[in-house]
């Protein structure tokens, strides 16, 4: 294998590392809530087309510069109900989570983005808005990365620690994340259950991977959930073989939410009984990504790991 190829597909291997998650934990479950509500493709802000993508007609499409009102209307959905309801579900069973959270989505919504951070949860930065990177050009996203910590600082009231974009980042995003130089992690990966070290241009990065099969997404792409018990059973199942292996080698556990997906009534009451599964469970920590990176700083620096 060339020393060059720029994948790595052997990763911890046979033997990851124990996590040592607080207080023995056998997993840490890790909640993503994605507010993206107001930030997504848009006749109004400028874009050719309207959104096409996680809504409740998957594929339908108006033509190319017109308004599609009919995805502004689910979309407005997250943001006026769908979000309270998970909100509510969170603090009811004192739940921490991370929200990946489009700038100008929680500008647009300032009770949103004031109830977020009251409530402790963290905001790892989705951009500036809700749209593609993989296109964009270095200096574009640059731009659009520092305007969104800005933008999140004022609505917050702190900077994002985290990094995630919306399908795909571009082969400059980490190098970007890195240069920028106040991000302790970033999430642009689903290829493993721990974190992980990588280098970027010489400095030690930390990788949070996420999922994109726990994830209230599949309710709007195919094959996914046509149902609200598939969404808990995979869940479920999901969580019990993490839990199981967790005896002798914990990992972590990421789920996917959307407040115009998961917010839904008919969805909220099988994520309400997957999150009251969860708590009937001894030796978990649910915990916030940012919690995630600053442990695995912690117990596993990565002089130790590269």
């Amino acid at each position: 294998m060339s020393d060059s190829y720029p994948r790595d597909l052997i990763g911890y291997g046979a033997h990851p590392p124990h996590a040592a998650w607080p207080n023995g934990a056998r997993l840490a479950l890790q909640i993503v809530m994605n507010y993206e509500e107001g930030s997504e493709y848009s006749i109004p802000d400028g874009d050719g087309n309207s959104e096409m993508y996680l809504t409740e007609v998957p594929g339908a499409t108006v033509g190319p510069g017109k308004r599609d009102l009919i995805v502004e209307s689910v979309y407005e959905y997250g943001s006026r109900a769908g979000f309270w309801r998970l909100m509510r579900m969170f603090a009811e069973r004192n739940i921490d989570v991370t929200v990946f959270g489009a700038a100008l989505a929680l500008e647009r919504n300032p009770e949103a983005a004031h109830a977020i951070a009251a409530a402790g949860h963290e905001v790892c930065s989705h951009g500036w808005r809700w749209i593609g990177f993989q296109d964009m050009d270095v200096d574009e996203e640059r731009a659009q990365m520092q305007r969104a910590i800005r933008s999140i600082e004022r609505t917050i009231g702190q900077r994002p620690l985290g990094w995630y974009c919306r399908y795909a980042p571009s082969i400059n995003t980490r190098k970007l994340v890195v240069e920028e130089g106040g991000f302790l992690y970033d999430s642009d990966a689903y290829n493993d259950d721990l974190p992980y070290w990588v280098r970027v241009d010489g400095k030690p990065h930390l990788v949070i991977p996420y999922t994109l099969d726990a994830n209230d997404m599949k309710f709007s792409v195919a094959p996914g959930f046509t149902s609200g018990d598939g969404f808990f059973n995979y869940l479920k199942d999901a969580f019990d073989v993490l839990y199981a292996e967790g005896a002798t080698a914990p990992k972590m556990m990421s789920v996917g939410l959307h407040p115009r997906l998961a917010g839904r009534p008919g969805r909220a009451a099988s994520l309400a009984r997957f999150l009251d599964y969860v708590l009937e469970h001894a030796d978990v920590w649910v915990a916030r990504r940012v919690d995630i990176a600053r442990h695995w700083i912690a117990h596993h620096p990565a002089e130790k790991s590269l």
